[in-house]
């Protein structure tokens, strides 16, 4: 437990990230006054994250899937949304399941992904970044996971090919266009081939469609999110590479994923 636990300097805490413009002020008082262990440490952190900083990245960790997931500095925080991803693919893993959770950045869909099946499954990821490959390599150890550096399938052990049997891409979909009206934290703080996905945002999306029919099992299934805008063209792109591809969405976390299945 934090040794602060003053209602008062909650308070001055949750005031001072407010004026930064911290839309939820109050709860990540609390968080950066349980992380920190002196009052140096909270002052660097209060002061990190009025300045724009992540607060994901200020103390370490987020929160997905009821995990705690370790983020370093740089890498792509995961969204609350993704945990729709993480549910649209739990229906389809069973026992012994083949997962591998591409573009995985810290691991989070494929920790949350084991954690809520609760069964055996083989678990690899990867990703360009090496930053986000150290995450991954933290986050997935505890389920055994192997995680490998390397664009999209290109570092995977090809005895894999032709027996994924839940392929995670949550690819980078933002335009390049639109980049520059991402939040800030994200903007300025996640690194950039994290969140571009070219010129229509489906670039990275292209690549992984047509290369997963070769490594899905039969009647395996690729999983991404998409944004609501872009989900026809993302149905065709699925379409086009062979797969027979679905749509869902979640309304209360306004979450758009496309399962498309090896035929």
């Amino acid at each position: 437990m934090s040794v602060f636990s003053s209602v008062l300097l909650r308070s001055s805490v949750a005031a001072r990230l407010r004026a930064a413009g911290c839309v939820f002020a109050e709860d990540e008082a609390r968080i950066l006054l349980a992380a920190a262990t002196t009052p140096a440490q909270l002052a660097g952190m209060v002061r990190s994250r009025a300045q724009g900083r992540p607060l994901e990245h200020v103390v370490g960790w987020a929160e997905f899937g009821g995990l705690r997931i370790s983020v370093d500095d740089g890498v792509f925080v995961p969204r609350r949304r993704s945990e729709f991803l993480v549910s649209a693919a739990a229906g389809l893993t069973g026992a012994d399941a083949l997962v591998v959770d591409l573009c995985c950045g810290s691991g989070a869909l494929a920790a949350a992904l084991v954690t809520a099946v609760g069964l055996p499954v083989e678990v690899y990821a990867a990703d360009v970044d090496e930053a986000a490959v150290r995450c991954a390599r933290r986050n997935l150890a505890a389920v055994g996971g192997r995680v490998f550096q390397g664009d999209l399938f290109e570092p995977l052990p090809a005895a894999l090919r032709g027996r994924i049997t839940v392929l995670l891409a949550n690819v980078p979909y933002v335009p390049t266009a639109d980049i520059e009206l991402l939040p800030a934290e994200a903007r300025l703080h996640e690194a950039r081939p994290a969140l571009d996905g070219g010129a229509d945002g489906l670039d990275v999306l292209r690549r992984v469609a047509g290369q997963a029919p070769e490594w899905l099992a039969p009647g395996g299934s690729l999983l991404f999110e998409t944004s609501e805008r872009q989900a026809p063209e993302a149905l065709a792109v699925a379409g086009a590479a062979g797969l027979d591809a679905a749509l869902s969405w979640c309304e209360d976390l306004d979450a758009t994923v496309v399962t498309a299945t090896r035929r």
